[in-house]
């Protein structure tokens, strides 16, 4: 447990060490140290030499650096940071600056990686999907009650919560709302002066206090996860005009963005996915800084994101019910309806109650799965490097627009039909940058035809998904697919292919940079062979099969895969056989991979 504590920092195990080392060798005296570490790093002057030798891994550090790990303390203890989301962080607080041909995003990942070969932060969660190896980090105990006296020392992060300080010295930088804070208004004003602060973090329950116009020069707002905000909320965001940062990810009860969004002439990341926001205002198109933008959110099956595809036909055609609308427009008469259920703040209004009314009446809006309709324009946002998931079925024009989004890094789109298939696969073809791509069709053809027309092209392409594009030949669509040079994940889905007995070959020098592949609830799919030499650097196979279609035999060519570390199977109950001849396969490869259960 001690060592947990230390977590694999070499200058904290060593003094622990060393501590240990003078003490009686009896369990007690370890399991009070481990009980108390944290006290002891104040009262053991032994003890308390790890906080004074890892103060010298913090010294030691260049300034650009220092700011970047005190950053850090704005997260709760043990919150995995999500490595996208801080280095857009950083460098919308102008953490990170562009050098050379470097811009501020890639100088922040620099960072971020230079903070992980120092030990200073931790890989928390360790990706094969892409290039960059980690998707998140933590900071140790230890390393975190570092960055939060230092911060507190030179006025950077001021964090909300139970017991913290009546008053603060000097100007705050980044406000911290944490979830055991009883919300109080004239201590929250009194507390900071809300006119100095760049950045407002918000865990927990939201309250209508928590944005004042005092916060003119706010840069970065993150709300992701809050509970009880919903729209009304958020109408004075348009007024930030400084924000570069804005995330409502996962905030449920946000149905729309009014249109003072165009306000925002400096915003760099817009973060709106995992809400019931379906569709975007055109002012949007004003943004023309904004580089990252995710909506709407992929669902475990194609379901959720054919439902959404309708929904113009249910909300726009006339054959709404009467009585429907009625129902609506009563709950306008009660702002208290919802107010328990929902766990919102006390002062929802009528508009945002009749909004929820209407979503529980028609709950295709209340999904947070599906894709999310864009207006037209969107071509003008030539900054934008992340775009998805976007809807494309509901008009075709938006296809135009995204064809001038050249330095587009990562797309999702979804509504791909037989009226627009072939027009993606033209645009796509240009997106040369390209390093991830998400492809939803829906109906025939899908993209049959069109595959080796335009991905052969994507020579940096990294992760490929592919789900309902109803591919009629699988063997030329793989043997397309083999020939990306970068490839480092493809997960083909549901209908991916329109077979009624499709067999995989996996042939050698095919996918020469795989790390992953993914085959989930594959229609007709009845074997998956791998020859000798093929997928040379497969870490991993996931499978998630129909078990009316899962045989004996299915996977042949396991033990010949060098380098497979797990085969991922899902927690269905496939018949023994089956399982066993699994396990044998896996037995008998060299590498020793390990079969687990998701």
């Amino acid at each position: 447990m001690i060592l947990k504590k230390c977590n694999g920092l070499p200058l904290a195990i060593v003094t622990i060490r060393g501590f240990l080392a003078k003490q009686p060798k009896v369990a007690v005296e370890w399991r009070k140290l481990n009980e108390h570490i944290s006290a002891e790093l104040e009262m053991n002057p032994e003890v308390g030499a790890i906080k004074t030798i890892l103060g010298k891994s913090y010294d030691g550090l260049p300034y650009h650096l220092k700011s970047c790990f005190l950053y850090t303390s704005v997260f709760p203890e043990d919150h995995k940071i999500s490595r996208r989301c801080l280095i857009r962080r950083w460098s919308a607080e102008g953490y990170s600056r562009e050098i050379r041909d470097k811009s501020p995003e890639e100088v922040a990942d620099n960072y971020f990686m230079e903070l992980i070969e120092r030990s200073m932060i931790l890989p928390s969660q360790l990706s094969v999907n892409s290039r960059k190896g980690i998707d998140s980090c933590q900071v140790h105990d230890l390393m975190r009650e570092i960055s939060i006296s230092k911060s507190i020392e030179e006025n950077l992060v001021f964090r909300m919560e139970e017991g913290c300080s009546s008053n603060t010295q000097g100007t705050v930088r980044h406000l911290v709302i944490s979830t055991n804070w009883e919300a109080d208004k004239s201590e929250f004003e009194n507390k900071v002066d809300l006119s100095r602060i760049r950045s407002l973090t918000v865990f927990g329950k939201w309250r209508s206090f928590f944005i004042s116009d005092k916060m003119r020069f706010l840069r970065v707002l993150d709300l992701e996860g809050t509970s009880g905000l919903v729209n009304h909320h958020v109408e004075y965001i348009g007024k930030l005009l400084h924000l570069r940062y804005l995330s409502l990810r996962g905030c449920d009860y946000i149905f729309h963005v009014s249109d003072s969004l165009g306000n925002l002439k400096q915003l760099e990341t817009l973060d709106i996915s995992k809400t019931s926001i379906f569709k975007l205002p055109k002012t949007i198109t004003k943004l023309k800084k904004l580089q990252y933008l995710c909506v709407g959110a992929v669902g475990k099956d194609d379901d959720s994101l054919n439902a959404f595809e309708e929904l113009p036909k249910v909300v726009l055609g006339p054959c709404i019910c009467m009585g429907w609308l009625l129902g609506f427009c009563m709950a306008c008469c009660a702002p208290q309806l919802l107010k328990e259920v929902m766990d919102v703040d006390g002062d929802m209004n009528r508009c945002d109650v009749c909004t929820q009314c209407c979503c529980v009446m028609l709950p295709l809006l209340m999904a947070k799965e599906g894709p999310t309709w864009m207006p037209r324009g969107i071509g003008k946002l030539k900054s934008l490097r992340t775009l998805g998931l976007v809807n494309l079925a509901w008009d075709k024009a938006i296809l135009r627009d995204i064809k001038r989004l050249t330095q587009l890094r990562k797309l999702a789109v979804a509504g791909i039909n037989q009226e627009n298939g072939q027009e993606l696969c033209s645009v796509v073809a240009n997106l040369s940058y390209l390093e991830s791509l998400l492809v939803q069709a829906r109906g025939m053809p899908g993209l049959h035809g069109c595959l080796d027309g335009w991905v052969e092209g994507l020579k940096n392409l990294v992760k490929l998904v592919l789900r309902s594009s109803r591919i009629l030949e699988h063997e030329p669509a793989l043997q397309v697919l083999g020939k990306l040079p970068n490839l480092v994940s493809l997960r083909l889905g549901a209908k991916s292919f329109q077979v009624d007995d499709l067999r995989f070959t996996f042939h050698p020098e095919a996918f020469p940079s795989l790390i992953v592949l993914e085959l989930n609830d594959i229609d007709g799919l009845k074997s998956v062979e791998f020859e000798e030499g093929a997928m040379l650097r497969l870490e991993r196979l996931d499978f998630r099969g129909k078990l009316e279609e899962t045989n004996t035999g299915m996977f042949s060519g396991l033990p010949l895969l060098r380098s497979l570390k797990e085969f991922m199977l899902d927690s269905k109950t496939y018949e023994h056989a089956f399982m066993e001849d699994l396990q044998g396969q896996l037995g008998a490869n060299p590498n020793g991979p390990a079969l687990k259960r998701s």
